[in-house]
């Protein structure tokens, strides 16, 4: 079995696509997809399908669209010879509480993003940058877009899937933080300005395109980030640039020689919008 959230939602087994076409069974499977091989409770599903207005019949409700996935899964496991002898009850296990969607691993493209952007953060820590960067990009490599694209999310989707955008996020600073200290400032300018464009408040991102520029003796076009990012975020969010960013402004603004890359992680910089 085969399963991607980092993108429009994908499940298969072998070559067979298991996806129901109705949005309530999705959800659900969505829901066991992003725990995969952890016990979702019941009344997890219960607050993600319905909110507040959970019915009467919500318990018959959901045994059916758990039923209507194991009877998508079935079939799949049949034609696979790797999983001919499974039931469609071992792949959606019901446990007491809840239900558990049964993966191996590491098939689950979060799971695997999550693990090489840890060992990538430890090796950044010990300033092994080319290692770091390598790992960084292995683990961006599996997003497809936004995580559970095609997903109507309720509230518990929606908070998983900001946790994973706010890592993939982290990610990328990291992985541009050590390209920078590499010297890589003339290889990213490009990947930084569209960011930028499509992150106009993210003030870490801007950091990281203004050092680049310097470094590469565009002065004048760093000074014109920092502008950009101040109009954006006084419209947008009514905030002034960090302290950060004022100093990194002032640095640009004086300093002769290439400015040295002490930008602190996006995490430090960024303001919630």
């Amino acid at each position: 079995m085969d399963v991607r959230v980092l993108g429009p939602l994908q499940v298969t087994i072998g070559q067979a696509a298991v996806m129901p076409s109705a949005a309530k069974p999705r959800k659900v499977l969505a829901m066991l997809a992003l725990h995969a091989n952890e016990m979702v409770p019941v009344p997890a599903l219960f607050e993600e399908l319905w909110g507040d207005a959970v019915p009467r019949k919500a318990s018959t409700t959901l045994q059916t669209y758990i039923l209507q996935l194991r009877n998508l899964i079935a079939p799949a496991l049949s034609r696979d010879p790797a999983t001919a002898g499974l039931d469609a009850k071992d792949v959606i296990a019901t446990q007491p509480g809840g239900y558990l969607l049964h993966v191996p691993q590491p098939a689950v493209d979060a799971g695997e993003f999550e693990r090489l952007a840890a060992v990538g953060h430890r090796a950044h820590e010990r300033g092994d940058f080319p290692r770091a960067a390598q790992l960084f990009r292995d683990a961006l490599a599996y997003w497809r877009g936004t995580a559970l694209a095609d997903i109507q999310l309720g509230a518990l989707l929606a908070v998983e899937c900001r946790r994973l955008e706010e890592t993939r996020i982290n990610t990328l600073d990291r992985r541009i933080d050590a390209d920078l200290r590499m010297g890589r400032h003339h290889e990213i300018i490009g990947e930084l300005t569209a960011l930028v464009a499509r992150n106009r408040t993210n003030e870490g991102l801007s950091a990281h395109l203004m050092v680049a520029l310097h470094r590469c003796g565009r002065r004048g076009d760093a000074i014109g980030v920092y502008r950009g990012l101040r109009a954006s975020l006084v419209a947008d969010l009514g905030l002034e640039p960090s302290p950060l960013l004022h100093r990194l402004h002032r640095h640009i603004l004086t300093a002769d020689a290439p400015l040295a890359y002490d930008v602190p992680p996006v995490r430090e910089l960024q303001r919630a919008s």
